[in-house]
């Protein structure tokens, strides 16, 4: 471990505290993103995403409200990430288009970053700075040690980072794995080290801090795999995170070893694996990876697919295999089909209605609950309280989780002898600032979630999000009409089209009275509006509101659409 920097000049506005700031990750699982801050230094760790909640209709990813750092991009020195999931590195794209800084990262990580950044054209402006475990590099003010940690990806790394006022750990994502399928045991004797020598502050992975014991070895999902593909006769589908190399491995071992072809589908899991193929991450005898058009030459017995779709995505090649509208694998009778992931909290119907139709179309369907095909990438209750006991911080901030999984992990820090007092449980957004002697709650800065739709700049705003929950919800109503402008007479319609509102066909005598109500109302409003048919429309859409909402006690999207000729 590095020996301590010198203190810099204290900066006249902030003084000498060190300021951390949760961007994201605290109170959610997913779009991870930290900021440490000290006079005129900025560091970023991570920036990620997390996928929507279901009333998110038609967003596709969420992303942390970047608006501090981009108000203090002069102060930002670099970005470091800790590994290469999606909940850490997503939204980087969307920074790195705002603010260009370094990105320190290890190979695997930076290697899917690069591939990220070419999909939103970014590539060939980033300054991706590959580092290792033990390396030590300077930013700014700070010294960033990097530490090897296992998790469920590889390459991971926790952080050691030696401030003016003292030391900062982070652990990123881990859990401790005796047996990592890679052999890269993690480095718990710089983690002890920084304990000997002395921590400030310590932010800890959350995810797991629920369950109790340790978390199970890699390795130990090698055997439920092994068992599945002794037993089967048939063609065998296994659905998995495109990110887990380690799984991956593993899957490839087996189907070696029962004399079997491995075709991934899925864009994601093809270039990942390319990726850490190419690094060497992932070894492999050659001719063992076939191309999917190679499916039709191979028998039953001779056929490992590898897919992405474990947690019901919509257009996700398992769902589409489910749903019987794959282009290249239809399931049928005799298939297994595996899912070695965990279910998403909030994913449960969609994995179960996956689950289903699998079972309809004649395979045999193994996940989580009904055999040991999944192993947690995240730290339990004992690893929680050895990785304390290790850093032994004066001051701890769990992070990475929902809230009630930060309280879990408070309480871990009380058993372990941290004072209370020196526990914090922050939102996003709020600033803690540390000294040499002390800590306190200094206020927020903005934050929140950014709505991505697409390639929409600037995400989708509250306002669009509830017009499309509104149109779910209660559908819509539309009024056409035209009126003569010199004489204010209605010439056509009002022709009136329902979606998601009324069955039109079955509801003609409803949609006849709204016809009624209309033209009473243009009656009344068209020569007092006196020619502004900006009125006249909000007039009708009044009329229209009252009366379905008092005949139906139904609210829909009502638009007038008022033509002059």
């Amino acid at each position: 471990m590095s020996e301590e920097i010198p203190s810099p000049t204290p900066s006249p506005e902030n003084g000498p505290s060190l300021s951390i700031i949760p961007l994201g990750g605290v109170g959610e699982i997913g779009m991870n993103s930290t900021v440490l801050e000290f006079g005129n230094d900025i560091l970023v760790i991570d920036a990620g995403l997390m996928f929507p909640d279901p009333e998110m209709l038609g967003v596709d990813i969420v992303i942390p409200d970047f608006t501090y750092l981009l108000e203090n991009r002069d102060r930002v020195r670099a970005i470091v990430l800790t590994h290469g999931h999606e909940d850490h590195i997503g939204g980087l794209p969307f920074l790195l288009r705002e603010l260009k800084v370094p990105v320190y990262g290890t190979r695997l990580t930076l290697g899917f970053v690069k591939d990220k950044l070419k999909e939103h054209e970014l590539d060939s402006e980033a300054e991706l700075i590959t580092v290792k475990p033990r390396d030590v590099v300077d930013i700014g003010c700070f010294r960033v040690e990097f530490i090897r940690v296992t998790h469920s990806i590889v390459d991971g790394v926790g952080l050691g980072i030696t401030t003016p006022v003292g030391r900062v750990v982070h652990t990123g994502d881990f859990k401790i794995d005796p047996t990592p399928v890679d052999g890269e045991i993690m480095d718990l004797r710089t983690f002890s080290e920084y304990g000997d020598k002395g921590t400030l502050v310590f932010l800890s992975d959350s995810t797991n801090a629920s369950q109790g014991g340790y978390t199970f070895s890699e390795k130990e999902v090698r055997r439920g795999l092994e068992d599945i593909f002794r037993k089967a006769k048939g063609r065998i589908v296994v659905a998995t995170f495109a990110s887990n190399i380690h799984r991956v491995q593993q899957i490839m071992d087996v189907a070696v070893m029962y004399g079997r072809k491995v075709i991934l589908n899925g864009k994601s899991m093809i270039a990942n694996a390319q990726i850490a193929l190419d690094m060497g991450y992932l070894k492999m005898p050659p001719e063992t990876w076939l191309r999917i058009e190679a499916l039709k030459d191979l028998a039953d017995d001779k056929v490992v697919l590898i897919t992405t779709g474990s947690q019901g995505e919509p257009m996700s090649a398992l769902t589409r295999m489910a749903a019987n509208e794959h282009k290249h694998f239809q399931i049928k009778k005799g298939d297994t089909v595996v899912l070695s992931s965990k279910m998403i909290p909030g994913n449960e119907r969609a994995v179960t209605r996956i689950i289903n139709h699998l079972f309809k179309r004649g395979a045999d369907v193994f996940y989580e609950k009904v055999s040991e095909v999944h192993v947690s990438g995240h730290a339990s209750k004992e690893e929680l309280k050895l990785m304390l006991s290790l850093v032994r911080p004066k001051y701890f901030i769990p992070v990475h989780g929902e809230y009630r999984h930060l309280v879990y992990h408070s309480q871990l820090a009380r058993k372990v002898g941290i004072p209370d007092e020196n526990i914090f449980i922050i939102d996003d957004g709020e600033v803690m600032e540390f000294t040499a002697d002390g800590a306190r709650r200094a206020g927020m800065v903005q934050a929140g979630r950014v709505l991505i739709d697409g390639k929409v700049p600037g995400g989708v705003e509250s306002v669009v999000l509830r017009d499309r929950m509104k149109l779910a919800h209660d559908g819509v109503v539309i009024v056409i009409l035209a009126i003569e402008k010199l004489t204010g007479k209605v010439v056509s319609g009002p022709d009136i089209v329902s979606r998601g509102f009324v069955f039109e066909d079955a509801s003609q005598e409803l949609l006849a009275e709204v016809r009624d109500l209309v033209m009473d109302t243009l009656l009344v409003m068209i020569p007092e509006a006196k020619g502004d048919m900006s009125l006249v429309s909000a007039r009708v859409r009044s009329a229209l509101k009252k009366f379905i909402n008092k005949r139906l006690e139904r609210r829909p999207m009502i638009l007038p659409v008022i033509m002059e000729v």
